[in-house]
């Protein structure tokens, strides 16, 4: 079994194979030869976001499983944000934006992203795993670029649907721990401007048909939040406008979106308060919502089966969900 994900998270371990890559070999160094439906990477961008604190930061790639038959690579040092693309192998026209977790540090790419894109897209969805600044990285904005770059990529998605065969109204999002929060902002602040329109495809909305915020860090109120959310995003101590402005809970209104929930009772990392506060909004804002607490599964469970974890249960409760809501048909 390979370490915890909170461990992982609340520790600076650097294991054996943890490498350093250029920009030119990412696509070689993310491939993943186990799944064969992984396709083309997508840059968000028309050109390299400004605003890095340390200009021409190099990515930089770990691998935290010690578990031989479970590859769980993370990646930090995104600079030019993109897409990793999972076509579905019989696709429906609809798709999933998938937002890895990581503790605003780093991007699970594999556990939080490929896997589950390569469970979905044989259930007809084609799926996009984003690739997002992260705020500890560096950035002279660091709550906004995330947000930015989910907005923007929702966007990117609908502009490429008929390559891809989609129906750009059915495209839906989900996120994990530090992920759900960028899936949460989207189902609440889909309209807001993070940034500044860069061309034609800043156009095209950036509501998802229905979110899916897996175990997620959903409020910045120090009296439910996940530890490292005022750091990570705000450098420094949260203030009450700052609460108001970034919690998603605080942010329902009638135009939020159809929302799938998932967390565990025993998070020791992101209490489930998150998931709860965030359901209660909905529904006073009579907006559907579907929730399942499993009292055992820790932070970071995934989607891998695993004894005593929802690993195996949640995913296909989601598809039921998605059903419903005519994600697909």
């Amino acid at each position: 079994m390979g370490l915890s994900r909170r461990d992982l998270v609340k520790s600076p371990l650097v294991l054996a194979g943890a490498s350093a890559i250029g920009l030119a070999a990412a696509a070689d160094v993310l491939a993943q030869p186990g799944l064969a439906g992984a396709g083309e990477i997508i840059d968000l961008w028309p050109r390299p976001p400004a605003g890095a604190l340390h200009p021409g930061m190099t990515e930089v790639i770990e691998q935290t499983s010690q578990d031989p038959a479970y590859s769980s690579r993370r990646l930090k040092g995104i600079s030019r944000p993109h897409l990793v693309a999972f076509p579905a192998a019989e696709p429906n026209g609809s798709a999933m934006l998938i937002i890895p977790g990581g503790g605003f540090e780093w991007n699970y790419f594999e556990h939080e992203g490929y896997y589950i894109a390569d469970a979905l897209r044989r259930a007809g969805i084609t799926c996009f795993v984003l690739f997002y600044r992260l705020p500890k990285d560096g950035w002279t904005d660091p709550a906004n670029v995330g947000p930015a770059d989910a907005q923007r990529a929702m966007r990117v998605i609908r502009a490429n649907a008929q390559r891809f065969r989609l129906d750009p109204a059915r495209t839906g999002v989900m996120g994990f721990s530090a992920g759900g929060f960028l899936t949460a902002t989207l189902a609440t602040r889909h309209g807001a401007p993070f940034y500044a329109p860069v061309d034609a495809t800043d156009r095209l909305s950036a509501r998802p048909l229905l979110a899916a915020p897996i175990y997620p860090v959903q409020t910045v109120d120090p009296a439910y939040a996940y530890e490292g959310v005022a750091p990570s995003l705000f450098r420094g101590k949260v203030t009450p406008s700052l609460i108001r402005d970034w919690s998603p809970d605080l942010n329902v209104t009638p135009a939020a979106v159809p929302t799938f929930l998932a967390h565990a009772e025993d998070d020791g990392l992101v209490p489930v308060a998150n998931t709860v506060r965030l359901r209660d909004a909905l529904v006073a804002q009579k907006i559907t919502v579907e929730t399942h607490l499993f009292a055992h599964g820790g932070h970071g469970f995934g989607a891998r089966p695993q004894p005593g974890s929802p690993g195996g249960l949640w995913l296909p409760l989601f598809v039921n969900f998605a059903r419903e809501e005519k994600l697909f048909i």
